[in-house]
């Protein structure tokens, strides 16, 4: 009996058609596609880190949520927790819990991300007045949460409950993210300036409303919250982020959306202004990932328009979110 020779091209091709056939004979071979097609995608793809999103967010499935972060194009994903249901004056007697928007807290997105590891990070939060709160807040800290947030509390933004969560954030080195909704989430906006000298060890990150309306100098009626006039430079928003290097925006949800669109040349040179300090989150229910109801794939969208080069796109999708996090 002859033995044939096999070149080493030969013998790779013969076993790898066997191997093949063994995978098809188990019926693997449509999952494993998936698999494979899912990590070419990510691995091609610039990759794009979303800073605030959420479980179980309006009644989305879990599910959805990868589903969703997929289709957007991103890579990295922190889930930021709710507090505990609670029926307390920091939570309008139980109107905001879940964050006001039915999200989930620190268990849940602790074990989500520890599900999908490299995909999503967890954060922590709770009631910042509840008896415990920092405690339940170190627990999470300590099994590696990169964010304490999101704060979406009725409380002054001075008050001594949201004191101790800054001092809790120096001590663990991780940047706050508050909601500022004026007179109802971080009360006293005007006054935040003072927890900006004092703690400038802490990263805080602004968020909603009342930070994105106040980008124009000439926003002077509170009470409105999603303002669509041309934006004058200098804004309280604007001249903190110019003033204090321990402050950073993030540009989710419809007032993230809407100061990237309501003045696009002045958006492009308030990114350019902010580059190092600006963030991609999407904050965003949807739950497809894409289209006109997305608010976290329009958000990708202007941000890569409106942005003056490459470089700073690259900076607000990703590169400063990697710094800050630690990612």
């Amino acid at each position: 009996m002859s033995i044939k020779n096999y070149s080493r091209r030969e013998f790779l091709i013969k076993n790898s058609v066997a191997g093949l056939g063994t995978v098809l004979s188990m019926g693997m071979m449509p999952s494993l596609l998936a698999m494979t097609k899912n990590d070419d995608l990510r691995n091609q793809a610039e990759p794009i880190i979303d800073i605030h999103q959420h479980t179980d967010y309006s009644g989305r499935s879990n599910d959805l949520v990868l589903a969703h972060q997929r289709a957007m194009g991103v890579t990295t994903t922190i889930l930021l927790p709710s507090g505990r249901p609670l029926a307390y004056g920091s939570t309008y007697y139980g109107y905001s819990n879940g964050l006001q928007a039915g999200a989930t807290g620190n268990e849940v997105c602790y074990e989500f991300a520890q599900k999908h590891p490299g995909e999503f990070v967890s954060g922590a939060n709770e009631v910042p007045d509840m008896p415990g709160a920092i405690e339940e807040i170190e627990k999470y800290l300590k099994k590696g949460a990169p964010v304490i947030g999101e704060l979406k509390f009725g409380l002054d933004c001075d008050s001594a409950a949201m004191q101790a969560i800054y001092e809790l954030a120096q001590s663990y080195n991780v940047p706050v993210l508050m909601h500022w909704q004026y007179n109802i989430y971080n009360r006293g906006f005007d006054r935040f300036h003072a927890m900006l000298k004092k703690y400038p060890k802490v990263n805080f990150i602004g968020h909603a409303q009342t930070w994105w309306a106040n980008i124009d100098k000439a926003h002077t009626d509170q009470n409105i919250l999603y303002p669509k006039t041309r934006v004058t430079t200098g804004g309280l928003t604007d001249r903190l982020l110019s003033e204090y290097p321990n402050l950073y925006g993030d540009f989710s949800a419809g007032s993230g959306l809407g100061s990237l669109t309501r003045d696009e040349e002045q958006a492009s040179k308030f990114i350019e202004r902010h580059q190092d300090k600006l963030l991609f989150g999407s904050d965003c229910s949807d739950k497809i990932g894409s289209g006109k109801t997305c608010l976290g794939a329009n958000i990708i969208t202007a941000i890569k328009r409106i942005s003056s080069s490459k470089a700073i796109e690259r900076k607000v999708l990703y590169g400063n979110a990697k710094s800050l996090f630690k990612l």
